[in-house]
């Protein structure tokens, strides 16, 4: 019969060997191979019997502990084959070689089997880590209210996608909210006040209809749940009718993508991060169908290569104005990464925006903090 694809036959309750049993397994095998072809054209008596020691300890750097006790035994005997072989001509050097590799089979075992807890729980602890990371921050999008939604968090860490950078979208009564944010420090404990800000966030955000309050609740928190030293940059997003406010604690402005043009929406003044008691100030924007809209944290102003930084601004259009909003993520994270060389210094959230305008024209409720809006 014939078969479009390959198939591949094991022993019943057997699994196919892994990529790191197959090269320990491998270069054990090698090993023995060559110290068998030294001491076969050496003739007798044996010299080099005592090198098959080092064949279970090649195995376990790779293997698990069966395989490194397999590796073992069979060094084990063809070395008792050599020495049989060599006779009286051996001597108790002989034995002693044999009683050597048995030894070091068991040590090598023994340690095969250390290692392999230990990656097994390495193993466990980044799937812990992965849960922890995804309970934070939650999947946005791909519509929230008026608008398209895509968010995307890059890790430094190549073993663990695991921070305190944030974010989060949400449709409230008070139209759609967002925040970005980016807790000082890494791990767990970033992780931690990661969650509490989002925790909190994420009940203030229906709770408050000024984002200046919703700001003091997320400055409470952050206070009560900190040492003196640390703290959370964040910027907080509404849209309402097509008007976009935004509040600053700290963090890079968000950047306003329209009709080509790249806008840096820095804040009327400047503000501490949350946990310093912020006295913000609000910027007013009128939307216009087809804005878009980015937020990230500073780990992507800070990326660089040979001193030089990764020109967002410069590329922020040609990135994202493409596409959905997601499309424009993808493209902007693979030129970053391209431009660093793989290599980042911090974790980058971003979420990017897009405003479709009020659906079917409909008429829109203008926000009461927008100052001269109803007459224009």
């Amino acid at each position: 019969m014939l078969f479009r694809g390959t198939m591949h036959t094991f022993l019943p309750g057997r699994r196919p060997l892994s990529p790191g049993n197959r090269a320990g397994l491998g270069a054990a095998l090698v090993l023995l191979v060559v110290v068998s072809a030294v001491e076969v054209s050496d003739g007798p008596p044996v010299h080099f019997v005592g090198l098959l020691a080092a064949v279970p300890f090649l195995a376990a750097v790779f293997a698990v502990w069966q395989l490194v006790l397999g590796a073992g035994v069979l060094a084990t005997m063809v070395g008792a084959v050599f020495v049989g072989v060599a006779g009286d001509q051996t001597g108790m050097a002989g034995l002693v070689n044999l009683m050597g590799i048995m030894l070091a089979t068991g040590v090598a075992a023994a340690g095969a089997t250390m290692r392999q807890r230990q990656s097994e729980q390495i193993t466990e602890l980044l799937r812990l880590a992965a849960v922890a990371q995804q309970a934070v921050l939650r999947p946005i999008g791909p519509q929230v209210g008026a608008l398209a939604v895509a968010g995307r968090y890059i890790s430094a860490t190549a073993a663990a996608d695991i921070g305190g950078d944030l974010y989060e979208a949400l449709n409230t009564p008070y139209g759609v909210r967002i925040i970005i944010g980016d807790v000082r420090g890494k791990g767990l404990d970033a992780v931690r006040l990661a969650s509490i800000v989002l925790g909190s966030y994420r009940h203030v955000a229906y709770e408050r209809a000024d984002l200046k309050l919703i700001v003091e609740d997320l400055d409470r928190a952050v206070a009560r749940s900190v040492g003196d030293e640390d703290f959370v940059t964040a910027a907080l997003v509404e849209e309402r009718g097509g008007t976009l406010t935004i509040v600053n604690c700290g963090h890079p402005a968000p950047l306003l993508l329209r009709r080509g043009q790249v806008i840096p929406l820095e804040p009327p003044a400047p503000a501490p991060p949350l946990g310093f008691m912020p006295e913000v100030k609000p910027r007013v924007e009128r939307l216009e169908p087809g804005d878009r809209l980015l937020l990230f944290t500073d780990g992507l102003g800070e990326a660089r290569r040979d001193g030089e930084f990764f020109p967002t601004a410069d590329r922020a259009w040609r990135l994202l104005g493409h596409g959905t909003v997601g499309d424009g993520l993808v493209s902007l994270e693979t030129a970053l990464v391209d431009w660093v060389y793989g290599r980042l210094e911090d974790d980058i959230a971003l979420v990017l925006l897009e405003y479709a305008g009020p659906d079917g024209g409909a008429a829109v409720s203008v926000p009461s903090w927008e100052v001269g809006a109803a007459g224009s």
